[in-house]
């Protein structure tokens, strides 16, 4: 069961903003494409805490194994909790600039 732990709003210039929020952490952040990317491997987006301008995370585009689509995989770091891997989502209501971060619980 995929649990969503943000809810964002994608902007014209390709920006996602909203709220990372879980039983420990509410907070507001911006997914930012990375017009720096200088390689294959680097992200394709950079997640920066709004608040603070503190990196915690990064994103890149993957490509389904079972239907071949494009998505994007998010992965979050910080102190309070550790490392979290999600996939960038549409959120239901069937808004296209609205999205959300669903996390997969590994276990």
């Amino acid at each position: 069961m995929a649990t969503t732990i943000a809810t964002l709003s994608e902007k014209s210039d390709g920006t996602l903003e909203g709220l990372f929020a879980t039983i420990k952490v509410n907070a507001p952040i911006a997914l930012i494409p990375n017009a720096q990317k200088a390689s294959e491997g680097a992200p394709d987006y950079r997640i920066i805490h709004r608040r603070t301008g503190f990196e915690i995370g990064a994103g890149w585009y993957r490509n389904s194994q079972r239907t071949g689509e494009e998505y994007l995989s998010v992965k979050l770091e910080a102190p309070e909790i550790g490392v979290i891997f999600g996939n960038v989502a549409p959120a239901p209501g069937g808004e296209t600039n609205r999205k959300v971060i669903l996390w997969n619980d590994p276990a």
